[in-house]
Parts: structure tokens; sequence; C-alpha cells
């Protein structure tokens, strides 16, 4: 597998006790295959985006990214881990104003210490996969909320990552934008063959996921 959290206990300090966010989760995710996490606000779901991303260890359980354990591993090796193998798109693009849509992708092969040679093609090759070839010169104020949500979702693409994590994609689009937004991740996950976790609170454009689990109370269970 992909990615792998394997029996995840995740607790955070509460006053003099400890709160629960992931009690035990198990999930497997393989290359080519999009698990959709649904649940409510507070169920747990960034939680678990945040441990499958390395952003947060947790208490217990192991954590398999590309086959590596990343379990007793230092900061510098886990961001070094997230350059190479992980992609985030964010709840909110964040793009850059200053930035065209094909320099929000470019800049992250120099973020990721790689060779800017052949960063403009590899930035316009994925807004092509977006269907945003032709907004590249574009920046983000010239965009509508839905082609920034692309690019975002390029962007995460931009270093050929192994896993690919979504926060919430769909929170600030309409229904006609969310749905189109979620197919194209769903088609992406197959021609990339990413190992793709989207979490979200909206089970209406689900159809592209290979599997839907809910989360409440810090635990999966199979969507009903």
């Amino acid at each position: 597998m992909s990615l792998d959290l394997a029996d995840v206990t995740l607790t955070y300090p509460d006053g003099e006790n400890r709160l629960t966010a992931l009690d035990h989760v198990t999930l497997s995710v393989a290359k080519g295959d999009l698990a959709a996490v649904v649940g409510p606000s507070g169920s747990g779901k960034s939680s678990l985006l945040a441990v499958a991303a390395t952003l947060v260890t947790p208490d217990a359980g192991a954590v398999h990214v590309d086959g590596v354990a990343t379990t007793g591993m230092g900061r510098g090796a886990l961001a070094a881990l997230r350059r190479r193998a992980i992609g985030i798109v964010f709840q909110q693009p964040n793009l850059l104003p200053s930035l065209t849509a094909a320099e929000q992708l470019q800049v992250m092969t120099t973020l990721a210490g790689r060779s800017p040679a052949g960063a403009r093609d590899r930035a316009r090759e994925l807004l092509d996969a977006v269907g945003l070839a032709a907004q590249a010169g574009r920046r983000p104020h010239q965009l509508s909320g839905g082609q920034r949500q692309r690019v975002n979702i390029a962007r995460a693409l931009m270093n050929d990552p192994v896993v690919l994590l979504v926060d919430e994609p769909t929170s600030a689009l309409d229904h006609e934008r969310g749905a189109a937004v979620i197919d194209l991740i769903g088609r992406l996950t197959r021609e990339r063959g990413t190992a793709t976790v989207l979490v979200t609170h909206d089970r209406d454009h689900l159809a592209a996921a290979d599997r839907i689990v809910a989360m409440r109370d810090g635990r999966l269970h199979d969507a009903t």
C-alpha cells in the first residue's frame, strides 16, 4: 500500500485530561485508489489528514508512506519525505496573489530543492490536465473559485507525489463546481496513480470514490 495507517491513536491535552482525536484508526490506500472519509466537523477528519501527512505524530500505531515507516523519523527526514512523496490539497487554495497560475506550480519545484529545468513545461502540462491551459498566465484575482481550486490541485501534483491528501475541496464551491472538482480528483487519481484520501462533510459528490468510510468520534466506520 502506498499509504497505510495501522491502529493509530492520537490524543491532545484537554485541561487535566486528554481528548482522543483518533481512536485506533486503520486505513490503507493503494496507488490509483480514492478513499473518501466523510463525517461532521469535529469527528477527527482533520486529525486523520494531519497524521497521514506526517505533520502530527500519533501517540500509538504505525504510519507508512510509500513503504517507509515514519515512526521515529526526525523532523528533517519527515519534511524530506513530504516533499518527495506527499501532495496536499488544502481547503483554501491560498494562492500567492502576485504569481500566475503557472508560477504557483513552478515555485513548488524550488521549495522541494529540485532543479528548475523543465518546471515550466511540467506546470503547463498539469494545468492542461486540470483544464486550465488557457489560464496559465492569469493571477488568482482573474480566476473563478473553481479555477483557483483546480490550480490548488495541480500544485499538489507538481512534484509527482505518491500520496495525495485532499481537505474539504468543495467547501467554498457551489454544487456544480463542487461535483466537477471531485470528478477531477477521481480522474487524476487514476491517471497519476496516487493513493488519494479525500475528507469531506459533503456526501453528494462521491461517485468517483473507490471506497467511502465514515468518521465519528475519532473512529472509522463503514459508510451508510
